[in-house]
């Protein structure tokens, strides 16, 4: 999971303004705690790990991304 990407320009969202891995996990560990405060179960991992993700798209919704930019259909792929 990501927490920054900047879909203003392409299809593909950059990564180039995201903060430094030390802010990034500081702020997941704060995000957590807030919902853990409100009575939420959370579970977290190790920050940073590598994994291996397969996706079935079996849920409520899938997000397609578009802009209101020419070339930018909701179905380009």
């Amino acid at each position: 999971f990501t927490l920054f990407g900047d879909t203003g320009r392409g299809h593909r969202p950059s990564f180039i303004g995201a903060g430094p891995p030390a802010l990034a996990e500081h702020l997941c560990d704060v995000f957590a705690t807030a919902l853990r405060d409100v009575g939420l179960e959370v579970a977290v991992g190790r920050f940073a790990a590598h994994m291996a993700v397969e996706l079935v798209n079996d849920g409520p919704i899938t997000l397609a991304l578009s802009h209101a930019d020419a070339g930018w259909d909701t179905d380009a792929g």
